[in-house]
C-alpha cells in the first residue's frame, strides 16, 4: 500500500493545501457531472481546512454536502452538536450549498433511512475523513465494524473517544458526553471516489503513527484508509513528529 502523505509546517498550511486539493476534485466533478457530492468531518482538527475550503472559488450551488456523524439525543443548540458546527463554520459561509445532516433527535431510525437514501443516490466525489486520537474514523471506534454494509449505523462510544471530546472543550466531563452516536460506516466511507484526511496537532501524533505503521485491523480503524485507491493524508510537523524520517518524506 502506497500512502500519499503530505507534511506541512503548520495547521494553517495543511488546511490550505488540503482545501485546494478538495476544491480541485469538486470543480472537476461539477464540470463532468453538473454537481459534486462531498462528505465533511467535524472536530477541532478540521478548523483550518474548513476556513480555507469555504474561500475556494467553487460554484457551491452545485454541491451536495453530507456529514459523517452526530450524537444521539443531543440538541442542535448544544455547542458539541455537529449539525451546529457545520452550519456555523461551513453552511453560513457558502449558503448556496445543499446540505444533508445526520439528525440524532426524534425518530433516529427514520432519520437514518431518509439520509441513507439521499446519500446513495450517486457516488461521493470526495470525503474529508478525520482521524481521532483513538484512530477512529467518523465514530467507528475500535474495534470498528468493517463488515457493516449500511450507510449509517448507531454505535456506542468508547471511553477514549469521550475523553477526546472533553479535552477539545465540547463537554465539561465524560459523564456529559452522550453514550451513543450515529456514524457513517467504514464501508460507506470507503465508497468515496477520493478521500482526504486532515490530521494536524501534537495530540494526533500517536494516531498518525499507528495508522501508518500498523497492518489493516479493526483495532486501528484508520488503517482501512490505506486500502483506498485515492487517499491523501495531510499532517503537520507536530502530528508527524513520531514518524521516522523516511515516512515523513512520503508524498
Amino acid at each position: 500500500m502506497t500512502i500519499n502523505l503530505i507534511v506541512s509546517d503548520t495547521p494553517e498550511q495543511l488546511g490550505a493545501a488540503a482545501a485546494k486539493q478538495a476544491a480541485d476534485v469538486v470543480r472537476a466533478a461539477v464540470a463532468a457531472n453538473g454537481r459534486a457530492r462531498i462528505v465533511l468531518s467535524t472536530g477541532a482538527s478540521q478548523f483550518e481546512f474548513i476556513r480555507s475550503f469555504v474561500r475556494e472559488p467553487i460554484d457551491w450551488s452545485k454541491v451536495d454536502m453530507f456529514h459523517l456523524d452526530e450524537y444521539v439525543g443531543l440538541p442542535e443548540s448544544h455547542v458539541a452538536s455537529f449539525r451546529r458546527y457545520l452550519k456555523e463554520r461551513f453552511v453560513a459561509h457558502v449558503p448556496q450549498v445543499r446540505a444533508f445532516f445526520v439528525d440524532g433527535e426524534g425518530d433516529v431510525g427514520a432519520n437514518i433511512r431518509e439520509l441513507s437514501g439521499e446519500l446513495r443516490r450517486a457516488p461521493i466525489d470526495v470525503a474529508l475523513i478525520g482521524i481521532g486520537e483513538n484512530c477512529h474514523i467518523a465514530f467507528n471506534d475500535p474495534p470498528a465494524d468493517f463488515d457493516a454494509r449500511e450507510a449509517y449505523i448507531v454505535v456506542d462510544l468508547d471511553e477514549a473517544c469521550k475523553k477526546q471530546q472533553v479535552r477539545e472543550g465540547w463537554f465539561a466531563s465524560v459523564d456529559d458526553v452522550p453514550k451513543r452516536a450515529i456514524t457513517m460506516t467504514v464501508h460507506q466511507i470507503m465508497q468515496a471516489t477520493s478521500i482526504i484526511s486532515c490530521v494536524p496537532h501534537q495530540v494526533k501524533a500517536v494516531a498518525v503513527k499507528r495508522t501508518i505503521e500498523n497492518e489493516v485491523t479493526p483495532d486501528v480503524p484508520s488503517t482501512m484508509l490505506k486500502t483506498h485507491k485515492d487517499w491523501t493524508l495531510y499532517v503537520d510537523r507536530e502530528s508527524a513528529s513520531l514518524l521516522d524520517a523516511a515516512a515523513a518524506r512520503e508524498g
